[in-house]
């Protein structure tokens, strides 16, 4: 058994796709239409374009326990996931110069430094880089 593909709700996926893809720098691997305005976008990362996909969801448009969740995370200010980067410095330079918020800015914790930002789709994304 091996990860394939992880998923991460998303109110709009068109905007979610911009973020990911523009601000954040995943590949686009797959993009499908599905049911009404839906589509099956999956994005990998540039490092790693054989590895997990990220499934752009839109589940909290259509599923409210989703919706609850999602917002409640959001309210907590606990992240949804989190990716592994090589500096959370360079990464949060990098990505407060293009207009990313962040909640949390570039901390320690034990061994490891992270900083958590919003990806402006209803959730919290943190990044970690191991020390």
């Amino acid at each position: 058994m091996k990860i394939t593909v992880i998923s991460i709700p998303v109110r709009d996926q068109e905007k979610a796709l911009h973020f990911y893809t523009e601000k954040l720098g995943f590949i686009k691997k797959k993009d499908m239409p599905l049911d009404g305005d839906n589509r099956w976008i999956t994005l990998v990362s540039k490092d790693a374009q054989d590895g997990p996909e990220l499934l752009l969801e839109p589940a909290p448009l259509h599923f409210e326990p989703c919706k609850v969740f999602q917002d409640s995370l959001m309210a907590a200010g606990i992240p949804w996931t989190q990716f592994d980067v090589d500096s959370v410095d360079a990464e949060y330079e990098r990505l407060t110069k293009i207009g990313v918020e962040f909640s949390i800015k570039p901390s320690i914790f034990s061994t490891v430094k992270y900083a958590v930002f919003n990806d402006t789709c209803g959730n919290y994304i943190q990044i970690v880089e191991n020390l």
